[in-house]
């Protein structure tokens, strides 16, 4: 495959199931990260380059212009996303900020093909099956950013002559997964035979292992399709019927205590993504 793309986040939950993902397809990948998180880059050998910013979203145009020369497809993944943080956190400005001058810097490049990473809390989640038509209804900065990142640049940079693709996240789990997110912390409590604190776990989701969202990614990274599209399975759960499929693992449903933990009352009861 002769396709050069340029790849961000390769460190970051997503990041690394897409590096992986381009990779396992042929791909010749150039890695932007920060500086001293290189040697969580694996395995470098089957990189085409690696580049260092002490900080990526504080690059202009044309440092981007520069780092995105010889590139066919850039597949924009990283962002500020600490859990328990990112949601409200001022940082996603700074990433929005950053993200534009990528795409600028990608645009002066003669870059064919830019992908970006949204988030399904753009949509407006009064509706319960989101298509990549929903109304946008941002409600927190994080979800705004995304979201105004994907307005800008689906207006500028078919302009510009690039074609231009966002994938939406909805629900990931899997290899890589903070500590504090459910699955892991499902795992933790049940391998240890202590109780799981949860709540009434009627929420309905639309979970996707990580490694199958990476694939994804790729997929509409080296396609042709523009626009919006939901990196999702399509299929909905509870969150008490993944917690119960989790505990079946491990013999241990009666660990499983609903309803300790209170529902968050602004929590949307359903969110699923049409694929």
């Amino acid at each position: 495959m002769s396709t050069i793309v340029l790849l961000t986040g390769a460190t970051g939950f997503v990041g690394r199931q897409v590096l992986k993902a381009l990779i396992e397809q042929g791909a010749r990948v150039r890695v932007v990260v920060r500086d001293g998180k290189q040697s969580q880059i694996k395995p470098l050998e089957n990189l085409e380059s690696l580049v260092l910013s002490p900080d990526i979203f504080a690059e202009n145009a044309d440092w981007w212009a520069s780092t995105c020369q010889g590139i066919d497809t850039v597949i924009h993944v990283a962002w500020y996303a600490e859990p328990g943080k990112y949601l409200q956190s001022e940082k996603n400005i700074d990433c929005l900020l950053g993200t534009l001058q990528m795409a600028k810097g990608a645009a002066l490049a003669g870059v064919k093909r830019f992908v970006g990473i949204g988030t399904c809390f753009e949509y407006d989640l009064t509706g319960a099956m989101l298509s990549a038509d929903t109304p946008l209804r941002p409600l927190t900065p994080y979800a705004a950013a995304k979201a105004a990142a994907f307005m800008a640049l689906s207006q500028w940079l078919p302009e510009q002559g690039l074609e231009f693709a966002w994938c939406r996240l909805f629900y990931l789990y899997g290899e890589g997964e903070d500590a504090r997110r459910l699955v892991p912390y499902l795992r933790t409590r049940l391998a240890a035979k202590q109780p799981a604190e949860l709540t009434s776990g009627n929420q309905i989701r639309d979970f996707l292992d990580v490694g199958e969202a990476g694939r994804m990614i790729v997929e509409a990274a080296l396609g042709h399709r523009q626009g919006p599209s939901n990196i999702c399975s399509g299929q909905p759960i509870t969150v008490r019927q993944l917690a119960e499929q989790i505990a079946d693992e491990y013999g241990r449903r009666d660990l499983l205590k609903f309803g300790v933990r209170p529902d968050n009352l602004v929590d949307p009861p359903c969110v699923v993504g049409v694929k």
